[in-house]
């Protein structure tokens, strides 16, 4: 059986040549590039050629601009990458005026918007800011501190997590992707919660806290790469199997076997970051050589 079909992904509808329709839509393989990795399309499409992939989500999107944390914001390390970027972006504003026309242009591969915020009202503001420019979906960035519970992520406890996925379900008819952190104590648990209060798929896993003294401006930050495989793996095959709606792979994907990893853990579709950094011909790669079986 070919290895894009993903038979065991709830939600996901084999098409023509490996193409999967999900979300409302038609994605033309399962490979994604991941939200961070690959700003909004335009900064890689010389070195990645986007039409070739399932689709990009794009770097995170607050209402207003976010300068980021201070540099160095990237260092690697044995197992992978440490990043502390700070959700650096443009603001709403620019990536409505500017970002998403270009990224409309894009004909094979569908857009993901990655949203994140302080609060509730900043989830909010960013959705229906961008609902009209018609991304594909919206990714929900729950591993985000809420300045109204202390600081403690959104993701972190069911209330908090519930009452954000509610929000934004109230503010979109856009299908809403939730993405959860590989910390939390029951993440199958949180991804029932997300799809009982209307989300239409979970993103697993985000990066893990860490740290190295001396290496990142910021200090502690979040470690993805090779390391995150074998996590990401077990948590898309225990979130497969509590929740009904198709589950988002994410966390050290490098070749086709690793996607096929995800893949046959449940997994609908994958999404490729500190990887395609390394080398931009990773993902396409990954694409094609799936698409051979």
């Amino acid at each position: 059986m070919n290895a894009v079909q993903a038979p065991s992904a709830p939600g996901a509808e084999r098409r023509a040549a490996g193409a999967l329709a999900l979300l409302g839509t038609t994605f033309q393989n399962p490979v994604l590039l991941a939200a961070g990795t690959a700003g909004f399309g335009r900064e890689v499409s010389q070195v990645i050629n986007l039409e070739a992939l399932g689709g990009i989500v794009t770097k995170a999107v607050t209402p207003e601009p976010r300068a980021g944390y201070a540099a160095p914001r990237l260092v690697e390390f044995r197992g992978g990458m440490l990043n502390a970027v700070g959700l650096a972006n443009p603001g709403l504003e620019v990536v409505r005026r500017d970002c998403l026309p270009w990224l409309a242009r894009l004909e094979r591969a569908r857009v993901i918007v990655n949203v994140a915020g302080a609060t509730g009202d900043d989830y909010v503001a960013v959705v229906r800011g961008l609902d009209p420019a018609a991304p594909a979906a919206f990714e929900i960035n729950a591993s985000c501190p809420n300045t109204s519970a202390g600081g403690l992520e959104f993701g972190a406890e069911p209330e908090s997590l519930a009452a954000l996925v509610r929000l934004c379900r109230r503010a979109t008819e856009r299908p809403l992707i939730v993405k959860l952190s590989p910390v939390l104590p029951d993440i199958a648990a949180m991804a029932a919660v997300a799809e009982g209060e209307g989300a239409d798929a979970v993103s697993v896993v985000n990066t893990i806290p860490g740290f190295l003294p001396g290496r990142l401006g910021h200090g502690a930050g979040g470690v993805s790469g090779p390391a995150l495989l074998p996590i990401g793996v077990h948590a898309v095959r225990r979130v497969a199997e509590r929740i009904s709606v198709p589950v988002i792979g994410v966390g050290g994907i490098r070749t086709a076997a690793d996607a096929r990893a995800y893949l046959g853990a449940g997994a609908a579709l994958v999404a490729v970051g500190t990887a395609a950094l390394a080398d931009p011909r990773v993902p396409e790669r990954i694409a094609r050589e799936l698409a051979r079986g």
